[in-house]
C-alpha cells in the first residue's frame, strides 16, 4: 500500500514538530519562554490558518470530534476525514477532508470554528510546536527530552497582537497539556514504528488492527467483550468494568495493548492456560515432525533396501 502524497500546497500543523522548516524560528524554547501571540476575530488573518493545512486526527481528536457531532465511528470517517499514514509510516490513520475550492477545514466559518472547544490537538499547539525525542519512560525523563519552538508564517499577524504570555501559559489556556497526556502513548507508538524504518513493515493484519484501535473504539470494545481477546489476555476486572463504559479508559488501554501486540511491550500478559496450549501445540507439532521425518527415512530405507535385493537378483 502506498502512502499517499502530500499536496504542496498544503501546511502541517506543527503539533509534533511536523511543519515548514522555514517558518521554524532558530531558538529552543522552554514553558518559561515568552511568547507575544493573541488570535481572535479582529486579526485580519482570523481563519486563515484553517485552509490549505494536513491536520492528521489522533484517538482522542476522533473521540472528542464524534462525541461533539453525536456521530458513529463509521459516519464521522466517511464525511469528514480521508485517509493518511502517519509520520511517513506504514501506519495508517486520518487526516481531515478539507473542502471546497479555499481547501477549507470542515467546521471553519468565516465567524470561527464550529468545534472550537473539542478542536483537533494539531489547531491547539499553534503557533507552538514541541519536539519529543523520548519514547518511555518516567516523566523526569520525559521533561529532559522535550522542547518548543515558535512557528511564525508569513501570512499570520496573531504575532503582532499585545497579548503576553509564556508558552506555559499559552498551552494551558489551549488546552494542549490535557491533550499530550491523552496522546502520549499513542504518538510513542508512532515514533516506535518509525524508528524500525523501511526495512521492517507491519502486516495487514496490524494494519487493520492499529487503525481500528485507533479510530474505531465500538469496534474495538466489540473486539475486546465478544471476541476470543478474553480467553488469551488476562485483564483484571476492575480495568473490564471501566473500559466496558468508559471510552477514554477504553482508549489508553487500545494504546497498552497496541504496544504490547505490535512491538511486544510489557502491560498484558497471556493467560497462563493458554500459553501451557500453545507450548503442548508446539510440542505435538514438532513431535509430529519427528515422527514424520522418522516415517520418510524408513521409507527411504527400505526403498534403497528393495533397490539393493533386485540388484542383487540380477546380477545372480
Amino acid at each position: 500500500m502506498a502512502q499517499p502524497e502530500q499536496p504542496e500546497q498544503k501546511r502541517v500543523f506543527p503539533g509534533k514538530g511536523n511543519t515548514n522548516p522555514s517558518n521554524i524560528m532558530p531558538q529552543t524554547l522552554d514553558a518559561d519562554s515568552p511568547l507575544q501571540f493573541q488570535y481572535h476575530p479582529g486579526v485580519i488573518c482570523f481563519t486563515a490558518c484553517c485552509h490549505a493545512i494536513m491536520i492528521v486526527l489522533t484517538p482522542y481528536d476522533i473521540l472528542m470530534l464524534r462525541k461533539r457531532l453525536n456521530l458513529p465511528a463509521d459516519e464521522f470517517i466517511t464525511t469528514y476525514t480521508e485517509p493518511a499514514y502517519l509520520e511517513k509510516t506504514d501506519m495508517p490513520g486520518l487526516q481531515l477532508k478539507l473542502e471546497g475550492e479555499k481547501q477549507a477545514c470542515p467546521f471553519v466559518t468565516p465567524e470561527g470554528c464550529t468545534v472550537y472547544t473539542d478542536r483537533p490537538s494539531a489547531c491547539r499547539y499553534y503557533p507552538v510546536g514541541m519536539a519529543d525525542f523520548h519514547e518511555g519512560g518516567n516523566e523526569e525523563e520525559d521533561a529532559g527530552e522535550k522542547f518548543f519552538f515558535l512557528v511564525k508564517e508569513p501570512h499570520c499577524k496573531g504575532h503582532e497582537e499585545p497579548k503576553h504570555w509564556t508558552i506555559g501559559e499559552w498551552r494551558a489556556d489551549q488546552g494542549v497539556d490535557v491533550r499530550d497526556e491523552m496522546n502520549k502513548e499513542w504518538l510513542r507508538l508512532v515514533m516506535r514504528r518509525k524508528s524500525f524504518g523501511h526495512q521492517a513493515s507491519l502486516s495487514d493484519a496490524a494494519k487493520r488492527m492499529f487503525f481500528m484501535a485507533s479510530t474505531d473504539l465500538d469496534t474495538f470494545r466489540s473486539f475486546i467483550f465478544e471476541s476470543s481477546f478474553l480467553d488469551t489476555y488476562e485483564v483484571d476486572q476492575e480495568t473490564l468494568d471501566r473500559i466496558k463504559t468508559d471510552d477514554v479508559a477504553l482508549m489508553l488501554f487500545s494504546f497498552t495493548y497496541l504496544a504490547n501486540s505490535l512491538f511486544g511491550a510489557p502491560g498484558l500478559n497471556i493467560r497462563a492456560d493458554k500459553l501451557r496450549r500453545k507450548v503442548e501445540q508446539l510440542q505435538k507439532e514438532q513431535e509430529d515432525k519427528v515422527k514424520l521425518a522418522e516415517q520418510e527415512y524408513e521409507e527411504l530405507k527400505a526403498e534403497r533396501d528393495r533397490m539393493l535385493a533386485e540388484r542383487g537378483q540380477k546380477a545372480q
